[in-house]
């Protein structure tokens, strides 16, 4: 299941559905107005849309606890951050960030997922969460060609990453009583995906040479969302966060630029890092990107 940023512009601002409609409250209090600012990791969350027969505070566990898997331990460097994060159940299409454009200073998720299917919801939201760590959740945050591929990439890793931590919580601490062996199910939906990027990332010739692997496949990799080749680098980019784990707080340092995904690999990279600097993030993750694929060669 591909989770990718959508751009829903068309429908405005009256357009957009009620919080009240079809909505679960937010069990996180709201911030008190003398306390400090939200973060990612203390925004309030609200469930919205159709959740079925599914109990709304068991998704909202759910959901909590793989924020808390993606976040803790992360710095959150980012001047961007939403001040309340909604989680959306639709019943078809796909995963994504509804760029809703009222000017507000919510993070808007969809999801789409079975009854009770607790590892894809920790999934889909992890790679969504992602994108609104990455500064994908405002109105401007137009997916586009050429390194939306590289943005997927990262935040797909960075679902994977949580979802291992998920999986070890769960098993040792589960949020529902008596349901331990669940945090086993979790880490073999994750394996799944691995094992499922691994043969891909060997059959492009990755794991052989990444430079090559870029020149040779420059045009199929620079097409938008989580294509096969962003799936293979994700691995490549995963392996970076559990050898250095600062560096997953790069991710609040992307797209803080003119054009964000719309400029050549390149000039991306520099500005990533450059943006790392600013914020004083961690510029591991940019400046291995930039040695693996010898990004100074293309323009």
């Amino acid at each position: 299941m591909l989770a990718a940023s959508s751009l829903l512009t068309s429908l405005g601002p009256t357009m957009l559905r009620s919080t009240t409609e079809g909505a679960y409250a937010a069990m996180s209090p709201p911030p008190s107005p003398t306390g400090p600012s939200p973060t990612l990791l203390t925004a309030p969350i609200e469930l919205a849309g159709d959740w079925g027969r599914m109990l709304p505070g068991a998704a909202q566990q759910v959901v909590e606890r793989m924020r808390h898997a993606c976040l803790d331990s992360v710095r959150l460097l980012s001047d961007r951050q939403p001040t309340r994060l909604r989680i959306d159940e639709h019943t078809s299409g796909t995963p994504a960030i509804w760029l809703h454009p009222d000017g507000s200073s919510m993070a808007w998720i969809i999801v789409d997922i079975g009854e009770r299917d607790w590892s894809k919801l920790a999934y889909q939201f992890g790679h969504e969460l992602g994108h609104v760590m990455a500064n994908s959740w405002q109105a401007d945050a137009k997916p586009a060609t050429p390194c939306q591929w590289l943005e997927e990439a990262t935040v797909e890793a960075f679902s994977l990453r949580g979802l291992g931590r998920l999986a070890k919580s769960w098993k040792d601490a589960p949020p529902f009583a008596g349901d331990n062996a669940f945090g086993d199910a979790i880490a073999r939906y994750r394996q799944d995906i691995i094992d499922r990027y691994a043969a891909l990332a060997e059959s492009q010739g990755l794991t052989r040479d990444a430079t090559a692997w870029f020149a040779d496949h420059r045009g199929e990799i620079e097409m938008p969302a989580l294509n096969p080749f962003a799936q293979a680098m994700s691995l490549t980019i995963l392996a970076e966060y559990d050898r250095a784990p600062d560096c997953v707080e790069a991710l609040g340092a992307l797209n803080r630029w003119p054009g964000r995904t719309s400029i050549p690999i390149a000039e991306y990279l520099r500005q990533w890092e450059n943006s790392c600097k600013q914020l004083h993030a961690s510029p591991q993750l940019p400046r291995r990107l930039q040695d693996l694929l010898r990004t100074q060669q293309f323009k």
